[in-house]
């Protein structure tokens, strides 16, 4: 098997067992795995959940019943990030594994340079045979800057790291063609070449209601990862050597299959998520230069220009049915897009005085939808 750079994301039910106390048993188990992984030579990232599990067993003392506002929930995860890093610290040290904490959020996502800085952090820790342990910085989050679940943090972690592979450790064995909690008749996917309106229909919410993310959430994970060129694999995290299995390419949960045509690392930026600050409306001989042609989109093809957005921000194109088909780094602010949409390239300087170019959103910095 040739070295690979893999993420494993363990989900709190994965952790705690549907308990509510982490479940250091099979942790150690995972480790087990994760050390034969490296013993073989493969760079591991862990993006780990259960913060606010092990904060809340660690607090079991003092707490009785306390409501889930955010603030609590932020407390839970502040005392909690302490206790699961720990945990993860005993456990490596037995194999001889130093590992590294890095907490994100979006906001680390959304700036280029931010997103850079994490990636070179993330590479360093990895190039010095340290695991390095990501989990969301739930304790200073807000909604705002929240990526929301470990499921898609993990797909992020894996662009960073350049990933080879991205294993998805739940509670279920992996996508059924129908709900096997309620339908006896549901059989495992082995393998999805493309993730498509049939595929996001399948999906269902956790079974432990423990976690953050369901079905839904793994498969938008696995859409945004095999995109960047990272397989995918979602598999029960207690099921038998599920990790190295997952790893040698052996049968275990649902194989997503890279796209054949990684994205390159700007583009990768893009896909990890920074949000949409506005809205370029397309006619349909524009859609088509760019979803066919793999064009740069010209102002001709603009019809119109929505939110407020700045030159450099990352702007959703869309048809005239409001059907989303890409989005990109616009040249241009918005009140410069409404006064040169629909004109030729060659009457930006007259029209605006100056001019960034002759497009409104390169080809480079385009992916689609």
């Amino acid at each position: 098997m040739s070295k690979q750079t893999i993420v494993v994301k363990l989900g709190t039910s994965v952790l705690t067992g549907g308990t509510s106390k982490l479940d250091r048993a099979h942790m150690i188990e995972l480790v087990r795995q994760f050390a034969l992984l490296r013993k073989a030579g493969h760079q591991l990232v862990v993006v780990s959940s259960g913060a606010q599990a092990a904060g809340r067993e660690h607090l079991s003392h003092k707490l009785g019943a306390i409501s889930p506002t955010m603030a609590n929930k932020q407390m839970l995860a502040a005392v909690g990030q302490i206790q699961l890093f720990q945990t993860w610290e005993n456990l490596f040290n037995i194999y001889g594994l130093h590992v590294g904490q890095m907490l994100l959020t979006r906001a680390d996502m959304e700036d280029r340079e931010r997103f850079l800085n994490a990636r070179d952090t993330l590479k360093a820790l990895l190039d010095h045979g340290i695991v390095p342990v990501i989990n969301e910085n739930d304790a200073v989050a807000t909604a705002e800057i929240k990526v929301g679940d470990n499921d898609n943090l993990s797909a992020l972690a894996a662009i960073l790291a350049e990933a080879d592979k991205l294993v998805l450790l739940t509670d279920q064995p992996g996508l059924f063609t129908a709900d096997p909690r309620s339908n006896p008749d549901a059989k495992l996917i082995e393998e999805v070449q493309e993730i498509d309106e049939s595929i996001k229909a399948l999906a269902g919410d956790s079974v432990s209601g423990l976690g953050t993310g369901g079905m839904a959430t793994k498969l938008q994970a696995a859409d945004i990862a095999r995109r960047a060129g990272v397989e995918v694999v979602i598999a029960a995290g207690h099921a038998e050597q599920a990790v190295t299995k997952a790893a040698a390419g052996e049968n275990v949960g649902t194989r997503f299959r890279a796209t054949q045509t990684p994205l390159e690392n700007r583009k990768r930026w893009l896909l990890a998520g920074p949000p949409p600050q506005g809205e370029l409306v397309l006619d349909a001989g524009a859609c088509r230069a760019v979803v066919e042609r793999g064009s740069s989109l010209l102002p001709k093809g603009v019809i119109a220009a929505r939110g407020s957005f700045y030159r450099g921000d990352v702007v959703r194109l869309t048809n005239e049915n409001g059907q989303e088909i890409a989005r990109g780094i616009c040249r241009y602010q918005y009140q410069d897009i409404d006064r040169i949409k629909g004109l030729h390239s060659e009457q930006i300087e007259a029209v605006l005085g100056y001019v960034y170019g002759p497009v409104a959103v390169h080809r480079d910095d385009l992916v689609l939808k």
